[in-house]
């Protein structure tokens, strides 16, 4: 079955990204993975919209995950995260919607000083449950036929994504904004993961 597992508005600044609203659906996680499961989307999601050019769009698969990140000219960010079986141009209209409705609500002064506590925009955990299911935001799509002439960058791994000699261990180990749970999590994962690959 499709899953989105995340919804994010963040504001690129100078010299990092900061969390403006986000939604999560992470019952498909046991309950002692979750809050680790949500520190590493934030954590990945802040990493990327980084390191995305201002109006431009990226596709990230990271393992079993699909990252779509759009960032505006004007910096505001949106990140969908979901199984590979979501439909990119889907994620990528859906992402241009909420930013578009994120614009209209919240005013632009209060996007770089903004956090999830002083940001305004309740609608977000809805969107996340409401296009669960593809077909739904599908008829989205038809009538945003013409999705911004920017073009959606597809990479097969964060790797990709990083600047050159960047690695995504590094990262997380020099992260303050990763718990030390979460970073154990993270190796635990990858060591799961990595023992079947050739």
């Amino acid at each position: 079955m499709v899953k989105v597992y995340a919804l994010l508005v963040l504001y690129k600044g100078i010299n990092n990204a900061s969390i403006l609203k986000a939604a999560y659906d992470l019952q498909s996680f046991s309950f002692f993975q979750r809050s680790s499961v949500q520190e590493f989307m934030t954590f990945v999601s802040k990493t990327i919209v980084e390191r995305t050019q201002q109006a431009s769009r990226q596709s990230v698969k990271e393992g079993e995950y699909m990252l779509q990140v759009y960032v505006r000219a004007d910096n505001l960010a949106g990140v969908l995260i979901s199984d590979h079986e979501y439909p990119n141009r889907v994620a990528h209209t859906l992402i241009t919607k909420i930013l578009d409705e994120f614009t209209a609500s919240v005013p632009v002064n209060n996007w770089p000083t903004g956090n999830e506590t002083t940001i305004d925009f309740p609608v977000l955990p809805q969107y996340l449950a409401k296009y669960q299911n593809p077909r739904e935001a599908d008829a989205l799509t038809k009538i945003q036929n013409d999705l911004d002439e920017t073009k959606i960058i597809l990479h097969d791994t964060i790797k990709a994504v990083l600047e050159r000699g960047e690695k995504l261990d590094d990262l997380v180990e020099k992260s303050n904004s990763l718990s030390l749970h979460s970073k154990t999590f993270y190796k635990t994962a990858r060591k799961t993961n990595s023992c079947c690959t050739y």
